[in-house]
């Protein structure tokens, strides 16, 4: 039976307590289980009174929808119960609050905490024709502070939609509204990736695009054309420049697919714990001391850290202790290795780079009366410069295509003799130098989860093996 309207109902077998919070038509309590177990779990209350028949069939696409997931990342209905006076949808509670509230009590977020969000369940979700149709900060629950697992909530506005089922119903709240939607025009499953995009975009800059005092205010700035400008600061990668631009793209016909979402490098689906990263993780080191055994010590290297890139998620996903040790021990001896390899490959990148100076320097000599080859050469060593520059490898990357695009178009038109035999020479060290940096990058870049990594106090040592000086 109901209490009185200014506390917590009251729910046969459960002790409602505080409030966590309310929506459109329900109000969202913490709750116990009377039974032994004295289980914490949210419970959200739907009055009945103030149900129409539009909220009637949202409650009721909810509980279908929760009723038929079982996924680490959406919220587990466990239960629902009515009265007369309300409807009760008892659901699993996630004690770290929701993300609106961490992002406002830590500003921003870094890439790599911002990268975890909703990775796999979006993925869950559209492989089922389900649209949630109200993705925001606010509707993703972190299971703990301790140890953050982002859950889905609030599937009140979700829908099943098939590829080529259409809606113009207004649903979701504006902030994180697509423009197809705030425009009432037909959309489709896109504009949760809309969504998404509003979501990342406040995650790494401490405020979403369209942030307005008015709803008109608001309305004017998605219906508007111009190209949503991102900050400089803080600085981003250009995968995350990339994906960002691509989901907050007004038209959906431009807008990034969910299939090319999944593939995206940023998201990085590959790299999240499953089943399989223990495998993947194996197979690459095979690989690695086979290339070790045969002297290939820039190979190994990089496969021995490709295989820490899917060792760190096979120790997220373990749950057995002994086998968790067991990978940690694997895990400290390929590092181990990796250090001895990256010392051997530091070296003979700085005799090379020192070769490469010299030839260069020689082949300029030569090439006085050869504007063109001269100013190729001028690229070649801002890349060198760069390359020596903390954080400049990508920089210095781009500038080494560049000169080798002008110097094989050089070479090739260039009749035998001295230079020719320089010039070769010159191109050999530069496509040596560029994959080089393309493995450097690519190491860089990886994604081992550092929050796991520092609890095992093995972040640091594997962030240092797999960074090429």
């Amino acid at each position: 039976m109901a209490g009185p309207a200014w506390g917590p109902p009251r729910l046969d077998g459960f002790i409602l307590t505080e409030r966590l919070g309310s929506g459109t038509y329900a109000t969202v309590y913490k709750a116990y289980a009377k039974k032994d177990t004295r289980e914490v779990v949210a419970i959200k209350c739907v009055a009945k009174k103030s149900l129409n028949k539009a909220s009637v069939e949202n409650l009721l696409t909810e509980i279908e929808i929760l009723k038929g997931i079982r996924h680490p990342h959406i919220v587990h209905l466990k239960d629902f119960q009515w009265d007369s006076d309300n409807i009760y949808l008892i659901m699993e509670f996630c004690a770290g609050g929701d993300l609106s509230r961490f992002i406002h009590t830590r500003r921003i977020l870094p890439e790599k905490v911002a990268r975890v969000f909703m990775q796999h369940a979006l993925q869950f979700l559209h492989e089922r024709n389900i649209s949630h149709l109200d993705l925001k900060p606010q509707n993703i629950l972190l299971s703990s502070l301790e140890k953050p697992h982002l859950k889905l909530a609030d599937f009140g506005f979700a829908q099943h939609m098939s590829p080529w089922d259409e809606k113009h119903v207004l649903r979701g709240s504006p902030l994180y509204m697509a423009p197809e939607m705030v425009c009432q025009r037909q959309y489709d499953a896109r504009v949760d990736l809309w969504s998404v995009g509003v979501i990342l975009y406040e995650a790494l800059f401490g405020q979403p695009p369209f942030a307005s005092r008015s709803f008109s205010e608001l309305e004017e700035k998605i219906r508007s054309n111009r190209v949503i400008e991102l900050p400089l600061r803080p600085p981003l990668s250009r995968d995350c420049r990339d994906l960002l631009q691509r989901l907050l793209e007004r038209d959906p016909n431009r807008r990034i697919s969910f299939q090319d979402f999944f593939a995206h490098p940023w998201v990085d689906l590959e790299h999240m714990p499953s089943r399989e990263s223990l495998a993947r993780a194996t197979a690459l080191v095979v690989q690695a001391v086979k290339k070790d055994q045969d002297g290939e010590a820039v190979a190994a290297l990089s496969l021995y850290c490709q295989a820490l890139d899917f060792f760190v998620p096979a120790l997220h996903y373990e749950v057995d202790a002994q086998r968790k040790e067991a990978i940690k021990a694997k895990v400290r001896q390929y590092v181990s290795r990796a250090e001895e390899l990256k010392a051997i490959v530091s070296s003979s990148n700085q005799a090379l780079l020192k070769q490469g100076t010299s030839a260069r320097d020689l082949l300029r000599e030569m090439a006085r009366d050869k504007p063109r080859l001269l100013a190729a050469l001028e690229v070649a060593s801002a890349a060198t410069a760069k390359e020596e520059e903390a954080g400049g490898e990508q920089d210095a990357l781009d500038l080494y295509q560049h000169g080798l695009g002008e110097l094989l178009v050089l070479l090739a038109a260039e009749p035998p003799g001295r230079r020719r035999e320089l010039l070769h020479t010159e191109v050999q060290n530069l496509m040596a130098r560029a994959e080089y940096l393309k493995e450097q990058v690519k190491m860089r870049e990886s994604h081992w989860a550092a929050e796991t990594l520092d609890k095992e106090g093995l972040s640091e040592s594997v962030r240092s093996s797999c960074t090429l000086q």
